[in-house]
């Protein structure tokens, strides 16, 4: 008995090959769009003035030898719970060893915040010291800056790469080389940008953009799985860019909250007007870049993935297969945003309990209503890109060739039937 011929799948007749040569042609202009964004929004000329008076200091690495423990008079930030200032506070004395070149003697005494216990404070401890210069009114003055934190950090951030390196390998590599292009975008043209008064919502789309496209084919390589991610990415951006604007406007919040908001509007001169509104607006992009990244690369491998189990597969049941697992990463991905931001707005959220406020005029407050926003505008645009980066998955791996399928046991060639073709003996190829 001979075997029957396997025939091709049926979806090879109605493949679909414009779908990818539109994919790289809306790419292409997306890219071209960025890089012309990037040209004109490029921070340049003379940084501008704010109300921040020039100092001459100098910060400066000590150890600490000794420390003593007296009392100081209370002073504003020393307020007990009733209101009142108490007469005296402890306070600590620090002798801390500085390098030769910075003072003669070799060591400087200041005086640790009232936040620095003695048990901190120990011998042997890395502080950063402020040594403010000698100046034609003033003599030279030096003040207790924060701890040297860079040891402890670094190894942290050490420990970070071995481990996403040891399980990722060279992807691994190349994602960490991303995050640093990520942050170098954000230090050398967003934030300078932002400064300079650039518009908030061009500035934070361009930059994402700019992101996205070297981090995704930096991590995951040039593919259609990784354009179809990218463009939903993209499309993502552009729906939480969009809900920012008209939840900033209907919610009028004015991106001026908390004390470094407020200090930030007024040494930059942006108190009138919309003030920080542009800062919000652009951070609510950006909170968006990772989350958004996230969920369309998975959607885009799982449409890949089913494609493979099954090469028959028409793009509707794959689209079917794809959201019946983007339904669970929704669910999963809003509880992670909102928790992400609760996380951040912790001791806020303590204060106003101490405070016990109504509930509706908590949530109403301008701190609450932006993280309010930021997470719903996150949220939805997370919720959106999932179903669109799947049907273009689906669309673009359908155009394509079926995958090959891998070779089975002798005798057997199984089809999408689940039975099975016996044969006369070995070396049949797989269908």
């Amino acid at each position: 008995m001979t075997t029957p011929p396997v025939t091709a799948p049926s979806t090879a007749a109605s493949r679909r090959p414009g779908v990818g040569r539109l994919l790289v042609v809306l790419l292409g202009t997306l890219a071209a769009l960025t890089a012309v964004g990037v040209a004109l929004l490029w921070p340049s000329g003379e940084a501008p003035r704010t109300g921040v008076v020039a100092v001459d200091v100098e910060y400066v690495t000590g150890t600490i030898v000794s420390s003593t423990v007296s009392r100081c008079g209370g002073e504003n930030e020393d307020r007990l719970p009733d209101g009142s200032i108490p007469d005296s506070v402890p306070c600590t004395l620090v002798e801390a060893e500085v390098p030769t070149s910075a003072e003669p003697t070799g060591s400087v005494e200041v005086w640790a915040p009232s936040t620095v216990h003695p048990d901190d404070a120990t011998p042997g401890t890395r502080v950063v010291l402020a040594r403010y210069l000698e100046t034609a009114s003033e003599p030279e003055v030096w003040a207790w800056q924060d701890f040297e934190r860079t040891v402890p950090l670094g190894a942290l951030a050490a420990l970070y790469a071995v481990v996403v390196v040891a399980v990722a390998g060279m992807r691994g590599v190349r994602a960490l080389v991303g995050l640093a292009f990520a942050f170098a975008v954000i230090a050398v043209f967003v934030l300078p940008a932002l400064l300079r008064g650039e518009d908030s919502v061009a500035v934070g789309l361009v930059g994402s953009a700019a992101i996205m496209f070297v981090v995704l084919y930096l991590a995951h390589g040039f593919s259609h799985r990784t354009s179809t991610a990218l463009l939903g990415t993209l499309a993502g951006l552009g729906v939480t860019a969009a809900l920012g604007v008209a939840a900033a406007t209907a919610a009028r919040l004015n991106g001026i909250s908390t004390e470094e908001t407020y200090r930030l509007a007024m040494l930059t001169g942006q108190l009138d007007g919309d003030a920080l509104r542009g800062v919000f607006l652009a951070g609510t992009i950006l909170a968006g870049l990772g989350v958004l990244n996230d969920v369309t690369i998975t959607q885009a491998s799982a449409v890949w993935e089913l494609r493979a189990a099954d090469p028959d597969a028409s793009w509707r049941s794959l689209f079917r297969g794809g959201m019946r697992i983007g339904r669970d990463h929704i669910a999963s991905t809003v509880y992670t945003i909102a928790f992400a931001y609760t996380g951040a707005a912790l001791p806020v959220l303590l204060l106003l309990m101490v405070y016990r406020l109504p509930l509706v005029q908590t949530l109403g407050s301008g701190e609450f209503a932006e993280e309010i926003a930021r997470t719903a505008v996150g949220s939805i645009g997370l919720v959106l890109a999932i179903p669109l980066t799947t049907l273009i998955a689906a669309l673009v791996v359908t155009a394509g060739p079926p995958p090959a399928r891998h070779a089975v046991p002798a005798g057997h060639v199984h089809g999408h039937s689940h039975g099975h073709v016996h044969g006369p003996g070995p070396g049949h190829a797989a269908g």
